[in-house]
């Protein structure tokens, strides 16, 4: 991995992180294509690059989320448990998945399915939209986003698709899906962090530079995306179609263009 790379796949990975079409799903395609998806600093840095954006998170909503009740902190809390204990858990598991870019485009393609699915339902009871999130449904969505340990799924569509069939308005949804972002991948940058070092025993002066260029073109391409994604609310069809054509794209390129481009 170059300095370039380093600086696209930050700014792919901030654009993208927020949507739910999968930061982690695009960064391994675009470095599939660049030819480093097998390096071991890309691996590393397919997650640590995730912690700008959200450090962009924490910017842009310190007020939020730095003076809210303890109710507020409790359902963030119960809301990541489940996701941290199967990630740790699964961690070979997800580990082998990040090198597998078929995985990404059909969990894209059928992850865009369900988001127009589910649009449908939730149109159909817009009548009875409830604001709040209970202990109860910050549990479920936990549980939804543990599918986001497989790349492809996307942490921010399996946050938003709990959130909408259990009648959730969109902007509680989003929000939700961003505070949730600050311990998830919080944790699963430090863990990385400490797997690589441990395995290695160092980090070296450019593997330093490659994570700190990346995560800060990711914080401010985070930036950009919350702002454009808080000003499109209306509905979420737009993001499940880029899924379905996206993953239809790479899997033609899988099956006919196999031999230009190694997946």
């Amino acid at each position: 991995m170059n300095y370039i790379q380093s600086i696209l796949l930050g700014i792919l990975e901030g654009i993208t992180e927020f949507f739910p079409i999968s930061s982690t799903g695009h960064m391994i395609i675009a470095a599939s294509i660049m030819g480093i998806l097998e390096n071991r600093i890309t691996n590393l840095f397919l997650i640590s690059v995730q912690f700008g954006a959200v450090l962009s998170v924490i910017f842009l909503y310190r007020n939020k989320f730095f003076f809210q009740k303890l109710d507020f902190y409790l359902k963030v809390f119960i809301a990541s448990f489940p996701v941290c204990i199967f990630g740790f858990l699964l961690n070979k598991i997800t580990n082998f998945f990040l090198d597998k870019p078929l995985i990404v485009a059909l969990s894209l393609l059928i992850g865009g399915l369900v988001i127009l699915k589910v649009e449908i339902v939730y149109e159909k009871n817009f009548h009875n939209r409830k604001n709040s999130i209970t202990y109860l449904k910050a549990f479920i969505i936990g549980l939804f986003q543990c599918m986001a340990l497989i790349p492809g799924v996307s942490r921010s569509a399996t946050n938003i698709v709990a959130c909408m069939l259990q009648n959730v308005n969109r902007k509680k949804t989003i929000e939700f899906s961003f505070f949730l972002s600050i311990p998830v991948i919080g944790i699963a940058t430090c863990k990385k962090l400490f797997d690589y070092y441990f395995q290695l025993n160092s980090f070296t002066f450019k593997d330093i530079e490659l994570l700190l260029l990346g995560n800060i073109a990711s914080f401010i391409a985070g930036m950009i995306s919350i702002k454009c994604f808080i000003k499109y609310l209306n509905n979420f069809k737009l993001f499940g179609y880029y899924r379905i054509f996206l993953g239809t794209f790479f899997l033609i390129i899988h099956y006919l263009i196999k031999p230009i481009v190694k997946f």
